[in-house]
């Protein structure tokens, strides 16, 4: 009977506590109801900041024409206190969005057109600037909105480990980090130990040392599962969230590490989850590591082979705002195609690549290396200002205990031992300005003796070219006066030779680095000369060349030149003797690593004849080119392809 009653006591407790529970849940605030319920703009803004997962039930986009139509009403009422709220608001949505671009421009605007607003208007407007510019990589910016901040007194100190590491120098990044938060850590603050970690894990990963970072986002998910788990702190539904989403983001650098290390499987694993994780917590807002996770998935799935699982994820509807994101789809669509033997498709998404870099300025790493210069002379005078700043608290503290100390000969030895340390600084800055004359004289004399060497080696390389030159007249004078037809050819041939040579001088001293040659450049000139010749014959042949970014020695470029010449004098000559017809092609490839590199040359010509085999031997073309690629420490392959030709060969 008693345990009957104990039973009884115990369903009670459940009902209630899941019918308050169920009460709970339909009384959950309508973020986006209590918004527009709010009687004034200062209200609205309040609510607005002060709810994270505002995008729970009603998308950023709703949110977006809301705020327009109140915008637009306040212009009518001309009401300038409710416009300026209204559109800080309306710049935090198009953060939100991932539009960066329309964010900072009307952050910008309110900052600079309302500087005698409020300090916690100032706060959110500098922030998002902050966030905007660091989305756009626009560093510089974003250092001198930090500078603002702690001259407005929001910040303590002005950081610039983020930026170091967003600008490629993740080392550098760490060292700053690790110095400026470990100290101030807390072992028992769960969510600052996994944060601590995972930006740790996300330095050493840039810095290409996966299997550490693995180690620190192994301890980042202990800290932030043990958060999750805690049922002693109490924790607030944005709690809960945010502590959802790192744990989503820490598995997807998990994953994206072992993506690294080529450990697919179980890449893919961590991958899946954390996106599920994302899609579940991110409230609507656009994340780039719900994309790059995506990204890092569906190369997971080509490299696994499940090409069907890559293409789904590709096809998926994700915003790709940032250039580096659709570079990589593009490429991994490229690469779908490729191992599906749609290399139409293929071709389609590698130009695809090539125009979206070309868009990208040229001074790109100019434009960096001025940003680093830029961010070190703003640590610099940060470091300075805090140096001036401890300088005034000794000086202080030092006036403080003279005026307590009274004593005129501890007065006296304190003023002999300053004029002795202020004389040794004036020696010591006397010496360092000496030594940085010498140095600055030497510096000098250095460039200088280098500048006369490249002019020299530039007359050089001149004078080589106008001889070669002037031996190719030589060989026109002697075609002129030459009437036997194979003669005549010969010296043709010996002149095309000539002439291939002397464009790799006349590209050395054209170029500002005088040790190698940029083969796409060069390669385009060789052609357009060979066919300048043979057009006059209605040759209409396109000609495709792949060897962007290989540079080549003077050793290397030479035979390569030669070795072309006579391949596409060749095709010129015997590979399409129909001259009307303009379907010919001819594709020439060059890549080149650290290791090795690879050259192919094709036509879809009439192909070589059946004998060429017993012909190689009395073929001066042939016999050149051999010897040629002997030079390159390799050897030249010929396969007979169903229409036209391929040359090939592999080479140190």
């Amino acid at each position: 009977m008693l345990t009957k009653k104990i039973y009884l006591q115990f369903l009670f407790i459940f009902l209630f506590v899941a019918a308050f529970g169920q009460e709970t849940i339909d009384q959950k605030v309508d973020s986006y109801t209590e918004f527009k319920k709010a009687p004034n703009s200062s209200d609205r803004m309040f609510l607005f900041f002060n709810t994270p997962n505002r995008y729970n039930q009603n998308s950023a986009y709703d949110w977006k024409k809301t705020l327009e139509e109140y915008l637009s009403e306040a212009i009518r009422e001309k009401d300038s206190a409710s416009i300026f709220e209204y559109k800080i608001m309306q710049s935090q949505v198009f953060y939100d969005l991932g539009q960066y671009s329309r964010s900072v421009s009307i952050s910008n605007d309110l900052y600079k057109s309302n500087l005698d607003t409020k300090i916690e208007h100032k706060k959110i407007l500098l922030e998002l600037l902050d966030r905007n510019y660091a989305k756009l990589k626009l560093y510089v910016n974003q250092s001198e909105v930090r500078k603002e901040k702690k001259e407005l007194g929001i910040t303590t100190n002005t950081t610039f480990y983020d930026i170091y590491s967003n600008v490629g120098l993740p080392r550098k990044a760490m060292e700053a980090y690790i110095e400026e938060v470990s100290k101030n850590l807390n072992p028992k603050d769960y969510y600052a130990n996994a944060v601590y970690n995972n930006n740790v894990g996300n330095y050493l990963r840039k810095a290409m040392s996966e299997e550490v970072a693995i180690d620190k986002f192994v301890n980042a998910e202990s800290f932030i599962n043990l958060y999750l788990n805690d049922i002693i702190e109490v924790k607030t539904e944005n709690d809960l969230i945010k502590g959802n989403l790192l744990k989503g983001v820490i598995e997807g650098n998990l994953g994206k590490s072992h993506a690294e290390l080529k450990q697919f499987d179980k890449a893919i694993a961590y991958l899946k989850n954390s996106i599920d994780i994302i899609n579940e917590y991110r409230m609507g807002t656009y994340s780039t590591e719900l994309i790059e996770n995506s990204l890092y998935l569906a190369e997971c799935e080509l490299q696994v082979g499940n090409l069907r699982a890559a293409k789904l994820i590709l096809d998926k509807d994700l915003s790709y705002y940032e250039t580096e994101h659709q570079l990589k789809k593009n490429r991994l669509l490229a690469a779908y195609y490729d191992k599906n033997g749609e290399y139409s498709n293929a071709s389609l998404y590698y130009k695809k690549n090539i125009r979206l870099r070309d868009s990208i300025s040229l001074n790109e790493k100019g434009i960096k290396e001025q940003q680093i210069e830029a961010l070190v002379q703003s640590e610099l005078e940060n470091s300075k200002a805090l140096l001036d700043q401890s300088k005034q608290n000794l000086a202080k503290k030092s006036d403080e205990m003279i005026e307590l100390d009274n004593k005129i000969d501890a007065i006296f030895i304190s003023l002999i031992f300053t004029l002795l340390g202020f004389a040794g600084l004036v020696y010591a800055y006397l010496r360092s300005i000496k030594a940085q004359r010498i140095i600055v004289k030497q510096k000098y004399i250095i460039e200088a003796s280098l500048v006369e060497k490249d002019s020299l080696l530039k007359e050089i390389h001149h004078r080589v070219k106008n001889n070669l030159q002037m031996v190719s007249s030589l060989l026109s004078l002697q075609t002129k006066n030459t009437k036997s037809k194979a003669a005549i050819e010969a010296l043709e041939e010996g002149k095309s030779r000539v002439k291939a040579m002397a464009l790799i001088h006349q590209k050395l001293y054209q170029n500002e680095d005088l040790s190698v040659i940029e083969m796409q450049g060069y390669i385009e000139s060789l052609v357009n000369s060979i066919q300048s010749v043979y057009k006059k014959g209605g040759h209409k042949i396109n000609i495709t060349i792949d060897a962007e970014n290989v540079e080549l020695d003077i050793d290397r470029a030479i035979p390569f030149g030669l070795i072309l010449n006579e391949l596409v004098s060749n095709s010129f000559k015997y590979g399409f003797p129909d001259n009307d017809d303009d379907t010919g092609k001819i594709y020439i490839h060059l890549r080149k690593n650290e290791v090795e590199g690879f050259f192919e040359y094709t036509d879809n010509g009439i192909g070589l004849p059946e004998n060429i085999d017993e012909r190689t031997d009395s073929s001066m073309g042939i016999r050149l080119m051999n010897r040629l690629v002997n030079q390159l420490q390799s050897n030249l392959n010929i396969d007979k392809m169903p229409e036209g030709v391929r040359f090939w060969f592999n080479f140190k």
